[in-house]
């Protein structure tokens, strides 16, 4: 990242975001994508690979702590039908981005919208919402569907030929494809990046964050993207276990574990690793039933007593249990629940 860009494309890692930079880089403009990273979206491990395949420059850049902060207090601009604030998620990304586009010395910013092709957040009066409040309006280049909109700074002073840009509109994808074709992109990426807030099982895994911890952290939220989710309650504590589900899902909660946390597995048999959140701190009674439910999931255990290995911070300890489900965790709400506290917790936001 040696040369000064030219412009700054908002990057997903989807075909949209693709097709803007590289409708730029056939300009001869210098382009850097910025990708963001968050618990619920973001590819970081794909940077090499955008690089090699595209030929792309992507600077990734960690926005979850204020994208969580967002979440919590309630997107002003509302949810769409699960848990994702489109509106408010691309306005603090275009007002991130505007940021490094002027911490490098870039002259424009870029994005892969195309009006009507998301109901939420790219309706042209969302679009221009949206432009607005991040601060963006006139430095804010969509090369898909330029050519339908007004010309912004960098077309109107030539850094940009507005001439060779395109005018896409809808939902189809006919004209991504033709144009994918010409730029002769074999590996075509899927429409959009990904965000886990618009899936209803994710959903159901982050909303007890907001209604059962005091102040949910991003190390919280991407605790919830791993394994099996469990819920306990004592009549005035909650209590968080997660479960993995495979040996990828163990590993990933021994990466997570913080020095609050205990790790609970299964002395003498393969089986699953469980995470409980502040667990160091936990009752003994409650931790029992962490146990029981920890060798419950393992098969090898059924209607056998078996070990289980809890370790905190410089410490360990064994409890003897009799595998048992459903005794004091429950797994999260079912989505409908979910939205119906949505609404409540939120108001008109929800």
């Amino acid at each position: 990242m040696a040369t000064s860009p030219d412009v700054i494309v908002l990057f997903s890692g989807g075909l949209d975001s693709l097709l803007a930079a590289k409708l730029l880089q056939r300009q001869g403009l210098v382009v850097r994508c910025w990708h963001a990273v968050s618990p619920f979206f973001g590819k970081p491990d794909r940077r090499d690979f955008w690089r090699e395949t595209y030929g792309l420059d992507v600077y990734v850049e960690d926005v979850g702590r204020d994208f969580v902060a967002m979440l919590l207090q309630g997107p002003p601009h509302g949810y769409g039908k699960v848990l994702n604030p489109c509106v408010d998620c691309k306005i603090h990304l275009l007002r991130r981005a505007g940021i490094y586009m002027k911490s490098v010395g870039a002259r424009a910013l870029a994005s892969g919208e195309v009006p009507g092709q998301r109901p939420m957040s790219q309706r042209r009066d969302a679009m221009r919402v949206i432009a607005r409040e991040a601060g963006v309006t006139d430095i804010l280049v969509r090369p898909l569907s330029a050519a339908l909109l007004e010309p912004t700074l960098p077309e109107r002073e030539g850094l940009v030929d507005r001439a060779r840009l395109a005018s896409m509109a809808g939902r189809g994808r006919t004209g991504q494809i033709a144009l994918a074709a010409r730029f002769g992109i074999e590996e075509i990426p899927t429409p959009g990046g990904g965000c886990r807030l618009t899936e209803r099982e994710n959903a159901r895994r982050y909303w007890p964050l907001f209604t059962r911890l005091v102040e949910p952290t991003t190390a919280d939220f991407a605790l919830a993207n791993l394994g099996r989710q469990f819920w306990g309650n004592d009549g005035a504590t909650d209590f968080w276990l997660c479960m993995g589900r495979n040996s990828e899902d163990n590993e990933a909660l021994v990466q997570a574990t913080l020095p609050c946390d205990a790790l609970l597995s299964l002395r003498d048999t393969p089986g699953p690793t469980a995470l409980a959140r502040g667990g160091a701190h936990w009752p003994s009674s409650v931790m029992l039933r962490a146990a029981e439910l920890t060798a419950a999931y393992c098969s090898k255990t059924v209607g056998e007593d078996a070990a289980v290995c809890v370790k905190t911070r410089g410490a360990e300890q064994v409890l003897m249990v009799k595998p048992e489900r459903g005794v004091f965790f429950e797994s999260p709400p079912p989505f409908a629940l979910v939205r119906e506290e949505r609404k409540v917790v939120f108001g008109q936001k929800g």
